[in-house]
């Protein structure tokens, strides 16, 4: 019996009690019209579709594919679709959005990667694909190239800028450290910082490779910074991030976006130590200050106590030396000073004899000025006359000039009445009410003004006519 899949077709076994033609008989032609029989099961293109989904997920299981990502499309969903391609053939991929997040390294176009996932198909558009579980670098130059795009678009951020850069302090009275607690890097900090200058050290443990380093070690640097200034815990005055030497791929975790970004967030000033001289990292250029090794980095936190005090005792020393040669110039000049300025007690009857005679002399002035004084009031007051006799003086002279106003009214009044009679009898004599005794009227226009003009009146316009016992009549223009 042999084996036979879903997509053979069964054999034809030859139609009961129809006879096997001979090698010598010929068979008879068909019918033209008549259909071609077979027992091919039917199916329905859903039912094939998934048979062939289900075959490439049976046959293949889980692959390994090297090539070049292409077409990357992150769709609402969160699922991430594409393309792996080589120089002769393109491959659909799909990683899903749970598997997405757990990736090692972000999907960027153009990365030469290794997908790791299950063949499979999608039923309505017929195609085969790769459902993606984990995506690898396929060797240092991809890695290179994917750590070099990322620093450039840092870069472009302003996240490296030198301007930034904070400085280290002196001697800081606390130093946090962002390291593995189990591997050698926090030995050799405490042993340097020991041998130079004991200070008070914070450690954050960390992984420092694998999956969730990248993540704590962001979160490290944030808790340190985000430690207020008069906690229970001390905030640090520097904090240093380090780890021992490794390849490429074991320094990753510190060339993550997320370490970079908190490095160069972080307010409190930072020193990276990161593998060994020649290894660098982002992080190395985000951090304040780049340390060759993490022994390094201790040396770089803190001085050297033995040279500091030392230094302190020389310029202590130094201090006390300028101070005495001051003191003694200081000396030199006093005694100089002293000796051109002579015997203070004869500068001092000098001066006191001085004062005697300014003295004598103010109170012979103050005697002159006060008799001048006197003499100056002695004559004013000759001068002034007695309130009464000046009342009196006023008193004779309004009389005198009341009597001469009355006489001046006395002749002026009927000089002003005679005047006044005169013209009352001209400005009778003008009226015009004079005149109406005579038989003349006024004549006035409708607005009541006189008409001293004929032809100021038209035709057909009323006018009023006042007569000497002031009475009015209306009359109307005829001509």
């Amino acid at each position: 019996m042999t084996n036979r899949t879903l997509f053979d077709p069964p054999p034809n076994p030859a139609p009961v009690g129809d006879p096997i033609p001979s090698a010598k008989q010929t068979p008879a032609e068909p019918p033209a019209a008549a259909p071609m029989r077979t027992n091919v099961p039917e199916m329905s293109v859903a039912d094939l579709a998934n048979a062939l989904r289900r075959t490439l997920e049976e046959s293949f299981g889980r692959v390994r594919v090297r090539g070049e990502l292409s077409g990357l499309k992150l769709a609402s969903s969160g699922h991430l679709y594409g393309t792996i391609k080589d120089a002769d053939a393109v491959i659909d991929i799909v990683c899903w959005k749970g598997n997405l997040s757990k990736l090692s390294i972000r999907p960027e176009d153009g990365l030469d990667v290794v997908c790791v996932g299950k063949v499979s198909s999608y039923p309505k558009s017929s195609r085969y694909q790769i459902i993606v579980d984990s995506i690898e670098l396929a060797g240092e130059g991809a890695l290179l190239k994917m750590l070099e795009d990322r620093r450039k678009k840092l870069a472009a951020e302003g996240l490296f800028d030198a301007a930034r850069k904070k400085p280290i302090p002196f001697l800081p009275t606390v130093i946090g450290v962002v390291t593995s607690p189990t591997g050698a890097v926090i030995r050799d900090i405490m042993h340097r910082l020991n041998d130079r200058f004991p200070r008070h050290v914070l450690l954050w443990p960390v992984a420092v490779q694998g999956d969730n380093a990248a993540a704590q070690i962001a979160a490290a640097i944030a808790g340190f910074d985000a430690l207020p200034h008069d906690g229970s815990v001390p905030r640090p005055d520097v904090v240093i991030v380090a780890r021992g030497g490794g390849s490429l791929e074991d320094l990753m975790a510190f060339n993550e976006e997320i370490v970079v970004r908190a490095a160069a967030a972080c307010s409190i000033p930072l020193i990276s130590a990161v593998g060994h001289e020649t290894d660098t990292t982002l992080i190395d250029y985000a951090a304040d200050m780049r340390a060759p090794t993490p022994t390094g980095a201790a040396e770089m936190a803190v001085p050297v106590r033995a040279e500091l005090m030392a230094q302190i005792m020389d310029d202590a020393r130094r201090l006390m030396g300028g101070m005495n040669r001051i003191t003694d110039r200081h000396h030199e000049r006093v005694v100089s000073l002293a000796a051109r300025l002579g015997d203070p007690q004869k500068l001092l009857q000098i001066k006191t004899q001085a004062a005697d005679h300014a003295i004598h002399r103010l109170d012979a002035a103050f005697d002159k000025a006060v008799q001048a004084r006197i003499a100056k009031l002695d004559r004013l007051s000759a001068a002034l006359r007695h309130p009464r006799q000046i009342v009196e003086d006023a008193g004779r002279r309004l009389s005198e000039r009341a009597e001469r106003l009355i006489r001046a009214a006395q002749t002026i009044t009927p000089d002003k009445a005679r005047t006044l009679t005169a013209t009352v009898r001209v400005l009778d004599s003008l009226s015009f009410e004079r005149v109406l005794d005579r038989g003349f009227v006024v004549v006035r226009d409708a607005a009541g003004t006189p008409v001293s003009n004929a032809d100021a009146l038209a035709k057909g316009s009323d006018i009023t006519l006042e007569f000497r016992d002031k009475k009015h009549r209306t009359a109307t223009v005829k001509d």
